[in-house]
């Protein structure tokens, strides 16, 4: 069978991820094989599992490659692979809060995470669970908790940045992988921040001892205050109160109210479109549907009755904390908010760019939803039709798309403050371009 090392998970020596016949496998190396065995016999596996916090698997019978290894298990796989850049503010505020339930339940347990990186959590059915079997070890409770410098670096750093500074902060985790350097968080944070208890101790004041100490041995740093139980409970108690202390409402960006607003679209003319897109939906079974400038996801939750689950990419922050937002209070657990600049997507990042897999590698999806983009990307952005499909085509297998007419509203506004020098932009050529990528399947 053929044994395909995945790159993202090389950096932790106590085991990997791989797959065989393309079923996701997690081999478990000798070296992490008292600490698995401990946190089987402990309860805590259980526990975690049975409250949603970590994703379940099994053991199985397949061979471990190498003289270290010791056993393989079959995760739960997740339907899509999500990153922290790619996340509303919830959602990164949530994961933050699950790393510090699980240590707190691992602490009660006799274990610890050994990391706390927010690549550990992914969603699934709509929220935050964690996925790395492999970060419990033997708690030490004199020493401090080794991940704590981590966890301020991936969680509180950024919501901090997005709460006090700006939202759009969150898109350094696209340049640090490592999460955003101590450092710099406390010189971006506005001064108020330092009469926030929380935030001088966790984040200023760890900055400054960071930066201080940086030269000298870790084990030095360690030895020179004995840690007890009680102190390691009052960081994470207070890491808690500080990440429960961040608060982002969405509000006064361009397309948040954009069902609201004054558009093209009303009551009326919604219906219309929702009965031609779901005409077009009842024709297809999918497992996967992008929805392209899903704005606060009212057709992401539509194509989610026809699709196991729903990606719903928009470019502006506050659409995608609305949209979860919607789905949590509803009970939609099969729609991903996601943020993404589709000018910009989401690159491959990390050692070799291969940690991180950019967007088109994490596709294509079975069903493409691109409803009411066409302008934004070919007037706003000077993309001709012919990259666009090009694009279209390389994510998607089948593509539901609207044509905006320049008489349309939103196309008049972008064409206001400018020459029009798009001729080619016009339905007749919009159809022949595309099929040249796509059949036809039918239109309205």
């Amino acid at each position: 069978m053929e044994f395909d090392k995945l790159p993202c998970s090389f950096r932790d020596p106590s085991g990997f991820l791989f797959r065989k016949d393309d079923v996701l496998y997690r081999q478990i190396n000798s070296c992490y094989k008292d600490n698995y065995q401990t946190l089987k016999n402990s309860g805590l596996y259980t526990d975690l599992i049975d409250k949603g916090l970590l994703v379940t698997h099994e053991e199985v019978k397949v061979e471990p490659e190498g003289e270290h290894g010791y056993l393989t298990i079959r995760p739960d796989e997740l339907p899509f692979i999500s990153y922290p850049y790619e996340w509303s503010f919830s959602q990164l505020k949530e994961s933050a809060l699950l790393t510090l339930k699980i240590q707190q339940l691992a602490m009660n347990k006799g274990f610890s995470l050994k990391d706390a990186s927010s690549y550990n959590v992914q969603l699934q059915r709509g929220k935050p669970i964690f996925i790395d079997t492999l970060s419990f070890e033997k708690l030490n409770p004199s020493e401090p908790w080794i991940a704590y410098k981590q966890f301020c670096q991936h969680f509180l750093a950024p919501l901090a940045l997005m709460a006090k500074k700006d939202i759009s902060l969150n898109q350094l985790l696209r340049t640090n992988i490592d999460g955003i350097p101590l450092l710099l968080a406390s010189k971006l944070l506005p001064l108020r921040t330092r009469m926030n208890f929380s935030l001088a101790i966790h984040l200023h004041l760890h900055a400054r001892m960071q930066s201080k100490f940086a030269d000298q041995d870790l084990d030095v740093i360690k030895h020179r205050k004995k840690f007890s139980r009680n102190s390691l409970n009052g960081i994470i108690d207070s890491l808690v109160t500080a990440v429960s202390g961040l608060n982002w409402q969405p509000k006064d960006t361009e397309w948040h109210d954009y069902y609201d607003s004054n558009n093209n679209y009303n009551n009326e003319a919604l219906l219309s479109k929702e009965i031609i897109v779901r005409e077009f939906l009842d024709k297809q079974s999918n497992r996967s549907t992008w929805d392209l400038g899903a704005n606060t996801g009212r057709f992401s939750r539509l194509a989610a009755q026809y699709s196991e689950y729903v990606c719903a990419w928009d470019i502006d922050p506050a659409c995608v904390e609305i949209n979860y937002r919607t789905n949590c209070k509803n009970g939609v657990g099969n729609v991903y908010p996601l943020l993404l600049d589709l000018t910009n997507p989401s690159p491959a990042i990390g050692w070799n760019n291969c940690e991180r897999a950019a967007l088109k590698e994490r596709g294509p999806a079975d069903l493409t939803l691109a409803l009411g983009i066409i302008h934004h990307l070919s007037i706003a952005n000077n993309l001709s039709f012919e990259m666009i499909a090009s694009f279209l085509a390389d994510i998607t297998h089948t593509l539901i798309i609207e044509f905006i007419q320049k008489t349309d509203s939103q196309v008049k506004k972008l064409l206001r403050n400018r020459t029009d020098i798009f001729p080619e932009y016009n339905q007749d050529n919009f159809e022949h371009v595309f099929s040249e990528y796509f059949n036809t399947l039918g239109k309205k």
